[in-house]
């Protein structure tokens, strides 16, 4: 596994849903204690070693490997980010995204197809339906899918599943990322 070593954009405190102001962390420390193992510094991640890859999505990839929960459409992807997505692309290798992350293909893979979940929020099932806007507005291609599913861009060698964008039951998300990772290691064709 790997992640960027940097900073994060700011520390939450879950327990009361803010900010912690005096706290600071790094991305691939914080990444190594959640993921209870040994993480790499994503620089250091060639596409020679991997059949894919997946990114995770949630907020750490629209805070700390992109600006887009601030900057929208007009974000930024951090450069190891960019890298990898372009060089994975580039070899055909197949690229896995989930949640808010398939922003960062559109952002960086023109005409990328993705999915979010639905364009319309819905009553509240699908909160961050505003996304699939701007998913358009960087050059990539929405398409509408439910949270048990995946899009499968044959073209660009990419799966991607909408997961915690919907409000939903977990098994549901489970599910749609299930089905994101099967569609991955299909394209991997082993």
């Amino acid at each position: 596994m790997y992640a960027p070593d940097i900073p994060q954009m700011h520390v939450i405190d879950h327990s009361k849903g803010q900010p912690a102001e005096a706290e600071s962390r790094n991305v691939l420390v914080e990444s190594a204690r959640i993921a209870r193992g040994k993480i790499t510094d994503l620089a250091k991640l060639s596409t020679k070693d991997h059949d894919a890859i997946i990114f995770p999505g949630g907020f750490g990839a629209a805070k700390n490997l992109s600006t887009f929960a601030v900057d929208g459409k007009d974000c930024k992807v951090n450069g190891e980010v960019e890298r990898v997505l372009k060089e994975f692309h580039k070899a055909g290798k197949p690229i896995g995204l989930c949640c808010i992350s398939p922003v960062l293909a559109a952002k960086v893979l023109s005409g990328a197809e993705v999915t979010v979940g639905h364009e319309e929020e819905e009553g509240g099932k699908w909160p961050y339906a505003g996304t699939a806007v701007a998913i358009k507005a960087l050059g990539g291609k929405h398409c509408v899918k439910e949270v048990t599913e995946a899009h499968v861009d044959v073209n660009n060698k990419m799966v991607t599943t909408p997961a915690f964008m919907c409000e939903t039951e977990l098994h549901h998300i489970f599910d749609g990322i299930g089905a994101m990772v099967k569609g991955v290691l299909k394209l991997t064709g082993k």
